[in-house]
């Protein structure tokens, strides 16, 4: 029997060998990490549906931030969990020059002044409603929400951010967003923009971490999916990809990740600015609670799922695991 000269299995027959042909290198500048602060004093609360995952009150945040900085992440995206007194349906408090995302920011600057911060644009945080616009008879209003959270961007501008990252998925934001930023001098903030942001049953955790879910009454829209993506749509991503392209966003993005990995490389395919994917509290939630049961190799799970969206044409991960695999991949 004549065996073929070409032998797949050389190139993977030792560590060295199979580390030297690699394709796909991970590293923990690749990484940026979510953050979810709230108001007090030394407080560090664990978030039950995700362990070993916290929300952080300002003082507890510099110390996250010097940590996370001390293994090689350079990018955080914050979000904000505010009090229910503060909620409305116009996004009121989301443009308090003192809110708590605004001195989030600032904190974040003063503690680590290098490092790379991105702010959660949408109303879902301040609503009383939990959706990310304004509730008008029994649907989104788009255009008076796109008014809002374009001087919401502003705000989080002024108060330090590097990036915003409108993750409302209204129409049109993204150029009111650019012109209200050029027009007050802001011509350096950028926009990473959540391009293709599906209605996914991952977000969970997430939702639970905010006490940002919709609110189950009359009259009022009970999901997201008037303004979120259908999961079963792939040419529509690429659509508003370009389109937010076009209005003038910097990095897109792919929310949620694992799931979406045919269309980050649709994306990656046809668009020449950087790609942004977003591994969502559901699919951090879910390695956790099968690694306790002892279902599968935690850290093994981790890194390949990491790896694999980066294969897929990822430039930045948003990721849960940011700092704890930072610290794998540094030994």
């Amino acid at each position: 029997m004549m065996f073929p000269l070409s032998r797949n299995r050389r190139l993977r027959s030792s560590n060295a060998i199979r580390n030297l042909v690699q394709e796909t290198l991970v590293t923990p500048k690749d990484f940026q990490a979510p953050l979810f602060v709230i108001e007090g004093k030394n407080k560090k609360e664990e978030i039950p549906s995700m362990p070993g995952y916290y929300r952080y009150s300002l003082d507890t945040l510099k110390t996250e931030v010097k940590e996370l900085w001390a293994v090689g992440i350079q990018s955080v995206l914050l979000f904000v969990k505010v009090d229910n007194n503060l909620k409305d349906n116009k996004g009121t408090e989301a443009l308090n020059a003192d809110g708590l995302m605004q001195r989030a920011i600032k904190t974040v600057k003063e503690t680590v002044p290098e490092m790379l911060i991105m702010t959660d644009v949408a109303l879902d945080p301040f609503s009383i409603y939990g959706h990310d616009g304004i509730v008008e008879n029994g649907i989104i209003n788009n255009d008076a929400s796109v008014e809002v959270l374009a001087r919401m961007g502003l705000s989080h501008a002024e108060a330090g951010a590097d990036f915003i990252a409108p993750s409302d998925m209204m129409d049109g934001r993204i150029l009111i967003m650019r012109q209200l930023l050029e027009q007050e001098n802001y011509t350096d903030v950028g926009i990473m923009s959540y391009s293709a942001k599906y209605a996914s049953a991952f977000y969970g955790p997430f939702r639970d971490a905010l006490d940002s879910a919709p609110v189950d009454a009359n009259d009022i829209p009970k999901d997201k999916k008037t303004y979120q993506m259908n999961p079963a749509n792939r040419l529509e991503a690429i659509k508003e990809t370009l389109q937010d392209i076009e209005e003038g966003a910097d990095i897109v993005m792919v929310k949620p990740g694992l799931c979406y990995l045919d269309i980050v490389r649709d994306i990656k395919n046809e668009v020449n600015i950087p790609v942004s994917v977003y591994q969502v509290s559901g699919e951090y939630a879910m390695i956790k609670a099968a690694a306790e049961r002892g279902w599968l190799d935690h850290d093994a799970v981790v890194l390949e799922q990491l790896t694999a969206i980066k294969r897929a044409g990822a430039d930045i991960i948003s990721t849960y695991f940011a700092k704890y695999a930072a610290k794998l991949f540094n030994g």
